[in-house]
């Protein structure tokens, strides 16, 4: 049965719910009196569709339903996720809460994506929210800080992750609760150093994009740290820097005056640094950079990547037809060259991702290679047969030509729509990891291999096989 979230607001954090929810296959009804709200998260959703799928290899599930209502019963109704993300005013959320509570099914969890109040603020007058505070874009960035009613938070925590994000539920209710007190320190800091003409907007931007930025993006503060210590580790670190925090490096604990002069002075070098994009094309150009560095974590496990891994071993590929569909794709803009359609390296990549795919659904997998046993390739060969482009939906299709002995020769068809753009044919050896020399597969492999060789020797055998293996005319 599909799940339903209500979203109450919907501007930019409101609509990055709506996304994140939508594409996970939920329901989703949004409330919110703006008359321009449908056009914003309209707007939302169509970045959303194209940056989302293309952090995984299987296909997310199939959208629901999203539906908007001028009547917040209506909105709620049957709802089992409600996410408050109203302006940050007490007053407001205070009405707002006292209708959702009186109006939301008994059970279910009401989130508040407030950035700096605390449960016990929003529920003194008898509300029962949580704080569910996420990070813009809502529909790629995973952490959300939850702070409330612990039991709460447990059931929280449970459906956020099966919605791909990472609960962080903070231990003790603070102010800003965490990740934004020090957001809010560094903002501090940066407003002095504009104002004291040390730097502009666009040189404190790089010195984060090309320092720090990167290294807290996969290890945080403190592993960063940890390896500044060198071999001695963390106590080094912190007996050779921990004097200079009593140096006068940085003026954190005060405030530069908002005068005009400064808003101005700010407003001017932000103009010169990115005026020339708009904001739609600013947040494809985030959105596309954080696919690459996700998706390059992912590859490891580390930071975000690791959630993506997580939430991917959840989404299941739809079989369709005689072949097996060993991989389903969304082309990311990182597949992508300078003229703008998926780079040749990329088709092999897919090729490649196909026989792994494959090498697990006949019982070669993580276990079975840790166990000492895989298949290594020998030998490819990819014919290019039609271009295709970012945000297309890529599927391959696997044919095992044959699979006998050592041998695993398999046949992709990469097939966009109902276009073939490519085919990859693949010779792969089974090979004893410790030896680092071929050898039969296990039984269980091995009777798995036979049980799809015999299918697919009564299919057709496809266009273009045979090119592989010293086999080519």
């Amino acid at each position: 049965m599909t799940k339903k979230a209500a979203i109450i607001g919907g501007g930019v954090i409101g609509g990055g719910w709506a996304a994140r929810f939508l594409l996970n296959g939920w329901d989703v009804a949004v409330f919110d009196p703006d008359p321009e709200a449908e056009r914003k998260i309209g707007e939302v959703l169509d970045n959303a569709r194209r940056a989302l799928p293309a952090l995984y290899d299987k296909p997310l599930p199939s959208e629901g339903t999203l539906t908007f209502h001028d009547d917040l019963g209506a909105a709620l109704e049957g709802a089992a996720w409600v996410q408050e993300s109203v302006p940050e005013r007490l007053d407001l959320k205070h009405r707002i809460h006292a209708d959702l509570t009186r109006l939301a099914p008994a059970d279910a969890i009401i989130g508040s994506s407030t950035s700096g109040f605390k449960p016990s603020e929003l529920n003194e007058q008898g509300a029962r929210a949580i704080v569910a505070h996420p990070f813009n874009p809502v529909y790629l960035l995973p952490l959300i800080e939850l702070v409330g009613d612990s039991e709460t938070c447990a059931r929280a925590a449970e459906v956020l992750r099966s919605v791909g994000l990472y609960p962080l539920t903070v231990r003790k209710e603070i102010d800003a609760h965490i990740a934004d007190r020090f957001l809010e320190a560094v903002w501090r800091e940066a407003l002095w150093l504009v104002k004291d003409g040390i730097a502009t907007t666009e040189e404190i931007d790089e010195a984060i994009r090309m320092g720090f930025g990167l290294r807290w993006a996969q290890m945080g503060l403190f592993e960063t740290y940890r390896i500044a210590g060198g071999e001695a580790g963390m106590k080094h670190f912190m007996a050779q820097f921990g004097p200079a925090l009593q140096w006068p490096w940085t003026k954190l604990m005060d405030v530069p005056e908002f005068t005009d002069e400064l808003v101005d002075l700010i407003a001017g070098q932000s103009d010169e640094q990115s005026g020339h994009l708009s904001i739609r094309q600013l947040e494809r150009l985030r959105d596309d950079n954080l696919v690459g560095m996700m998706r390059s974590l992912k590859q490891s496990g580390s930071g975000a990547g690791g959630v993506i891994r997580a939430h991917e071993a959840l989404l299941e590929i739809p079989q369709v037809g005689d072949l097996p569909v060993t991989l389903d794709i969304q082309v990311p803009q990182t597949w992508t060259d300078y003229n703008g359609h998926m780079n040749e390296t990329h088709y092999l990549e897919a090729g490649a991702k196909a026989s792994d795919c494959f090498m697990e659904m006949i019982g070669a997998d993580a276990d079975y290679i840790a166990g000492g046993l895989s298949y290594f390739t020998a030998e490819s060969h990819v014919r290019y047969l039609d271009e295709t482009h970012q945000g297309a939906r890529l599927q391959v299709q696997t044919q095992v030509l044959s699979g006998q002995g050592k041998k695993l020769h398999l046949f992709h068809t990469l097939l966009s729509g109902e276009r073939t753009v490519a085919t990859v044919e693949t010779l792969l050896l089974h090979v004893d990891l410790g030896t680092r020399r071929s050898c039969p597969p296990a039984d269980h492999v091995a009777a798995a291999l036979e049980s799809y060789a015999s299918r697919h020797a009564a299919l057709p055998q496809p266009e273009g096989v045979g090119r592989a293996v010293g086999q080519r005319p």
